[in-house]
């Protein structure tokens, strides 16, 4: 499938403006929409692939920057440790709120968009695993995809380390996909352990997976890059989206 990825727009936001990338096939039609989240970093080439990679299988991707406030649009932390220090500071800078609006105004962007036939996921790595679940409260979001989110245990994302996303987990509509790394240091088992014990309590549906891998194995840079892996866990994805997006 012939894919557009040059597409970009700057969503007013805060006195500012939210930069908004856009992954879809270039042919006509109508697709169901995904908001894609980015790690800390925001819109790096291993982003981009992994946005051009769910558009091929036939869904209108956005991936917003989420820092925005802080950032010039198009800026891109490198993955180093300076961009890794400046990602973690920026994600306890920004409120949990104002993550939370900056959902509201890509999904809006997605629903409306004229490639986009209404049906809404969202997928998200690391942070943008725990951005992805936020984006899910939602009512209009019908599946999420989640890849080693980090603070949900916890409890620590935003300005004043203090989220509510495992209390509002009683909210939730959509179907999730949870895929950790045992081996990842950023959630332990005991945290895996309250996340799922929290979605048994409120009866949420969801799909579990734990695979032998380090935090980010899906990115295709680096030594934690697990292709097979790779392969299965974005399958275990859009067979989700796949039966979910299709519902009328």
């Amino acid at each position: 499938m012939i894919l557009r990825s040059d597409e970009i727009d700057d969503l007013p936001a805060d006195g500012g403006v939210m930069r908004v990338h856009w992954f879809r096939p270039a042919g006509e039609g109508r697709y169901p929409g995904l908001v894609l989240y980015s790690e800390i970093y925001q819109v790096t080439a291993p982003i981009r692939r992994l946005a051009a990679y769910f558009a091929g299988q036939g869904y209108v991707v956005a991936v917003p920057e989420v820092y925005h406030e802080y950032e010039v649009p198009g800026t891109v932390l490198a993955y180093d440790p300076a961009g890794t220090d400046r990602g973690n500071a920026l994600k306890v800078a920004k409120a949990v709120a104002a993550f939370d609006a900056d959902a509201t105004r890509v999904l809006d962007a997605l629903a409306t968009h004229p490639s986009c036939n209404g049906r809404l996921g969202t997928v998200g790595v690391c942070l943008g695993g725990h951005l992805a679940l936020r984006a899910a409260f939602d009512v209009r979001v019908s599946a999420a995809a989640l890849f080693y989110p980090t603070d949900i245990h916890s409890g620590t994302l935003g300005h004043g380390r203090s989220d509510d996303s495992l209390a509002r987990m009683a909210d939730l509509k959509a179907e999730t996909l949870f895929v950790f790394g045992r081996q990842d240091p950023h959630v332990p088992f005991d945290g895996r352990e309250a996340i799922r014990a929290r979605l048994e309590a409120v009866g949420a549906r969801y799909e579990w997976h734990e695979v032998n891998a380090q935090h980010a194995f899906l990115r295709d840079e680096g030594p934690r890059y697990d292709p097979a892996l790779f392969v299965a866990a974005t399958g275990w994805a859009l067979s989700l989206f796949g039966r979910m997006l299709a519902r009328r």
